[in-house]
């Protein structure tokens, strides 16, 4: 494990390809966590972006936020759009250009996921991220499967809340073998965009699953975001890791393992639970730690 807490300052803004006066909500870490990425992209990029919040954020036709060129596409389409995207550069002879799908939890573990599953299948030369903020944030807080279990959303209020767990999607994209797997957070800012630069040099399919706090859906004041986003980590609910080829397992960011009240509690969307549910998520938070350590330990398969 190693620690990569520290921000790299004069990277990103060597290379900020956001610009002001977008159209987001103030504090959304989807918008960091796009800053960071281009910022360790460069500006040989094409951006896909199916239905998500970030297809308003980046603003009408003829006007962007994005200072690369942008192709919005349907909700379910991600994958398969940027595998054409990347297919029409290959007839074209330009290998050097980055293709970066840009998909909501909404987009990614529900409705794209097929397409997204296609994509990987075929190895797709392209870098798909998804920026989860754990439920469909730009059409009015509903439940997602990325949603965690017990939050409030508005399909899943109070008096019921989801009571299933938020769906692995890590572990569904490490089961497609590809080569490059992983998470990373708006709170370790060093490490997102080490993880962006690291998907540009690999060949094949990269999935980057980012966590990105939402202000408005899970109800706290906007400047906490980054805090939050630190939070989850180090309460092991937002686990930072790497999974190379579907078999070797790398953790990043080692938690300090704080109590997960901590992380809740700072959350409108969790004030309606009892300390007996808070009780039983830490219970499954500290197993779904001890799993993934499990994994972490574990031998590279190795071909005889």
């Amino acid at each position: 494990m190693g620690g990569t807490e520290r921000m790299n300052h004069e990277k990103t803004h060597e290379n900020e390809l956001v610009c002001s006066g977008h159209y987001a909500c103030q504090g959304c870490g989807a918008v960091i966590a796009m800053r960071h990425a281009l910022a360790a992209l460069g500006p040989r990029t094409i951006v896909v972006l199916p239905a998500c919040c970030w297809s308003v954020i980046a603003g009408p036709y003829p006007y962007s936020a994005l200072r690369v060129p942008v192709f919005h596409t349907a909700f379910e389409t991600g994958g398969s759009t940027a595998s054409g995207v990347r297919a029409a550069l290959e007839m074209q002879g330009k290998s050097d250009i980055n293709v970066l799908a840009w998909a909501g939890d909404g987009g990614t573990f529900d409705i794209g996921l097929q397409s997204l599953s296609g994509a990987v299948e075929r190895n797709e030369d392209i870098i798909y991220t998804c920026y989860d903020n754990e439920a469909y944030m730009n059409t009015g807080i509903q439940q997602s499967s990325a949603t965690p279990a017990r939050a409030w959303t508005t399909t899943s209020p109070e008096a019921h809340p989801k009571d299933t767990q938020k769906k692995n999607i890590v572990q569904i994209l490490a089961g497609h073998k590809i080569p490059y797997v992983a998470t990373t957070s708006i709170g370790f800012p060093d490490d997102l965009i080490a993880k962006f630069e690291k998907a540009k040099s690999i060949r094949g399919t990269k999935f980057l699953h980012v966590l990105a706090p939402c202000p408005s859906g899970w109800k706290y004041s906007s400047q906490l975001s980054v805090r939050l986003a630190r939070l989850a980590t180090h309460c092991k609910v937002f686990p930072i890791y790497e999974v190379f080829d579907g078999e070797t397992y790398v953790i990043n960011v080692e938690p300090e393992g704080r109590p997960v009240k901590e992380y809740l509690s700072l959350q409108g969307r969790f004030s309606h639970l009892t300390p007996r549910q808070i009780d039983e998520i830490q219970a499954r938070v500290d197993y779904d730690w001890e799993h993934l350590l499990h994994k972490a330990m574990l031998e590279k398969f190795e071909f005889e």
